[in-house]
């Protein structure tokens, strides 16, 4: 052997995996490992997860409360607006019950002039 020459010798380890479904050319997948996590998640103690849950429990009272301060606005806005709808209709309808009334006044009084004015001529 020359020294250009050079005789590659294979490499000591693990041999490569041969994919069984021939996609050599795919990047071989490692196992997810809990342990290589930045925090683990198996390591947070029980008082901070109390915490993280009671923090929950106050975020989704808060939304709730405020969800039904909502509700009660909109259902106050309604009940105005029908309050309103029914006073003006009432008014309405009062205005022409008076029209009605004064127009039969009216004739009554008409009918009575004329009534007593015959009477007058007669005397």
């Amino acid at each position: 052997m020359s020294e250009q020459e050079e005789v590659q010798l294979p490499k000591l380890g693990k041999a490569p995996q041969v994919r069984v479904n021939g996609k050599n050319w795919k990047e071989t997948k490692t196992p997810f490992r809990t342990s290589s996590l930045s925090v683990p998640l198996k390591h947070r103690s029980w008082e901070r997860r109390q915490k993280e849950r009671e923090n929950l429990r106050m975020i989704k009272a808060k939304e709730k409360e405020m969800k039904d301060e909502k509700e009660a606005e909109h259902a106050e806005k309604v009940r105005r607006i029908k309050e309103r709808r029914m006073a003006k209709e009432e008014k309405e309808r009062l205005e022409k019950m008076t029209a009605i009334l004064s127009a039969k006044k009216l004739a009554r009084r008409k009918r009575k002039e004329k009534r007593n004015k015959l009477l007058r001529e007669r005397n």
